[in-house]
């Protein structure tokens, strides 16, 4: 079984910075892309950023150039720098990846989030 867990949320002043953590761990083979989205009170789920096994990634327009994502391959390990937060930035952040496993091949799991608030 494959769990992935969220870390880092809170609240942080407009302007101010936070760094989350998504940990996969479990029966694991190898980690394929993963990636961040959000959801804020009443709004749609929004895809925020994609990263790659090899490293390529993509942002959304609304984040990109403040949020900036890397991933550590022998933690299992990925991070979602964020900075310049704006109160729009409130939202439940949850990762996402595909993973491989040998029991279950290439499946996309989801964490349970972790809330940012950006209030002063």
């Amino acid at each position: 079984q494959v769990q992935l867990v969220e870390s880092g949320g809170g609240l942080v002043q407009p302007g101010g910075s936070l760094r989350l953590s998504c940990t996969a761990s479990g029966n694991i083979f190898k980690i394929n892309s993963m990636g961040w989205s959000r959801q804020a009170p009443g709004k749609q789920r929004e895809w925020l950023v994609t990263i790659t096994s090899t490293g390529n990634i993509n942002y959304a327009d609304s984040v990109k150039g403040r949020f900036t994502i890397s991933r550590d391959n022998d933690e299992n390990t990925m991070y979602l720098q964020m900075i310049s937060l704006k109160p729009e930035d409130t939202a439940v952040y949850n990762c996402n990846a595909n993973i491989y496993s040998t029991r279950s091949g290439s499946v996309d799991y989801w964490g349970k989030g972790t809330l940012v608030t950006v209030s002063s």
